[in-house]
């Protein structure tokens, strides 16, 4: 078969024909009496073997070695063109995301195009301090759009860029964070669950507290701690079981007595929170750490209740109980005297 025929039969030109000869990929094994190329079936054979191998992203040297190769595995082959189509695969979506990020900002000229990317750069630098100084750059200057602050910050592990990323976030106003927050609360890692009810923590309005009221019932203790702290300094009396339950378990401790302090200062609290808190020491009154941290957390929560119970654990058996139930007297006892 000639030249022509194959490329017709195959769909490769003739030129590209012999392309391939002239490097050695197809040898026709004979020529007519006339001087033209002749190809024999084995010949097409091995045509459509090289075109078959170049659909898959091969180069003609790989094609080459692939197919002269008495030791060609094409199971190595094929993990090695998936491992190299999911990296183009990778880079071409961080540049399609990069590019789509960059036109949400509405870049009015080049130059904050170049400030749009300077940004987008410094979240993903390895420096924790120029990961930081972008996420504050952002807030100020709001040019870097929500969906990379809300990424950031849902993968954020250095506690003080995380910070400045949950500041740039509320700075936002929350409006388009607070959906894509949602999502990561929805997540299957409870440290990005974590983080999101952190940084919807730090967003004052109704749809953040209602996210936070769903982070109420997360598995996980620290979501729900987290949630439950916001909540309560908002003025929500559902968080108070789980603020009880930080207490006792030494669990951020300090701020959900905070949050246990600001909601018993509403009108009408103070009681039942004292009362919940004393609840919790005679249910935990053997373990004396318990009841010092439960006098402690009493330190602030005004009305009867919260003072006979330091009273009695003033008299506890255990010194330290003692000491710490009487010195929280004292300075009730000064606060009220003032």
């Amino acid at each position: 078969m000639r030249i022509g025929d194959v490329a017709r039969r195959s769909g490769v030109s003739a030129r590209m024909l012999r392309h391939y000869e002239s490097l050695g990929l197809v040898r026709p094994t004979g020529r007519t009496g006339s001087g033209y190329r002749e190809y024999s079936g084995e010949d097409i054979r091995r045509i459509f073997h090289i075109e078959s191998l170049r659909s898959l992203g091969l180069s003609l040297r790989e094609v080459g070695s692939a197919l002269d190769d008495p030791g060609f595995a094409p199971a190595e082959l094929v993990e090695d063109l998936v491992r190299g189509t999911r990296e183009r695969i990778a880079a071409e979506t961080s540049l399609l995301t990069r590019l789509l990020r960059i036109g949400a900002a509405e870049p009015a000229d080049w130059e904050d195009v170049l400030q749009v990317v300077a940004l987008l750069h410094g979240l993903g630098s390895e420096s924790a301090g120029r990961r930081q100084r972008a996420a504050l750059s952002s807030g100020e200057e709001s040019a870097v759009p929500v969906e990379a602050l809300v990424e950031a910050a849902l993968t954020e592990a250095d506690p003080h860029v995380a910070g400045a990323l949950r500041w740039a976030l509320a700075q936002s106003g929350g409006g388009e964070a607070l959906p894509l927050l949602a999502e990561g609360l929805g997540s299957p890692a409870a440290e990005v669950r974590e983080r999101a009810v952190r940084a919807v923590a730090e967003i004052a309005d109704d749809e953040a507290t209602a996210l936070l009221h769903e982070a109420l019932g997360d598995s996980d203790h620290g979501v729900r701690g987290h949630a439950a702290v916001a909540l309560g300094l908002r003025g929500a009396d559902e968080a108070v079981p789980a603020l009880l339950d930080m207490v006792v378990a030494e669990t951020n401790d300090v701020d959900a007595a905070d949050a246990l302090a600001a909601l018993a200062a509403r009108p009408g609290r103070a009681e039942r929170i004292a009362a919940g808190l004393v609840a919790r020491l005679a249910a935990e009154g053997a373990d004396p750490a318990v009841r010092r941290r439960l006098a402690q957390a009493l330190a602030d929560i005004p009305g009867d209740t919260a003072s006979h119970a330091l009273e009695s654990l003033a008299h506890d058996e255990d010194r330290g109980v003692a000491l710490t139930a009487g010195y929280v007297r004292s300075l009730r006892e000064t606060r009220e005297g003032s």
